[in-house]
């Protein structure tokens, strides 16, 4: 992994529903704002030729790439992944957080950032229990870390959150 770099205020996160889109969504992200290459749906090297194209194009754009799962030896700006999944050689770290328990897991992982959610229903977990606005805000005021707004995210949306920065599937691609 690369040297540390600063926090992205706006990260995408990849999976199949968004991967026919993501040329395009990277194209509209803000300089300095993150990639999280998932695509756990994809073979180990079909993944890999994935990853390649979608970090050529994040850095040409001044996009973080992020990886998320295995992904040893990926030329890569950080990882992402629950907090007991996080390796520490240089680079970013984006703990995924549903809890205050969890969030103080990812302070003692030494996470640079976390993702907090789900705010709001999402497409990917229908059905699923969701934070709420409220319970979000209260949650993050507890974190020592830098929060990122996920789950049912959109720029408006995010707007009305006083959080760090915020990231979405759906949202952005």
């Amino acid at each position: 992994m690369h040297r540390c770099h600063p926090v992205p205020r706006v990260v995408l996160l990849s999976d199949a529903r968004n991967d026919h889109r993501l040329e395009s969504a990277i194209s509209r992200l803000p300089r300095g704002s993150a990639l999280v290459f998932r695509h756990y749906h994809l073979p180990p090297v079909a993944r890999r030729a994935r990853f390649e194209v979608l970090r050529r194009l994040c850095v040409r754009r001044g996009v973080l790439v992020i990886t998320a799962g295995e992904a040893r030896g990926w030329r890569a700006d950080g990882h992402y992944g629950a907090p007991q999944e996080l390796r520490r050689p240089a680079g970013l770290h984006l703990a995924t957080v549903h809890s205050l328990a969890e969030i103080g897991a990812a302070v003692r992982a030494r996470a640079s950032a976390i993702l907090l959610s789900p705010v709001h229903p999402t497409r990917s977990h229908p059905g699923a229990p969701v934070l709420g606005p409220l319970r979000f805000l209260m949650l993050a005021q507890r974190s020592p870390l830098p929060v990122i707004a996920l789950g049912g995210m959109t720029k408006r949306r995010a707007a009305r959150l006083p959080v760090w920065g915020w990231a979405a599937i759906d949202g952005l691609a």
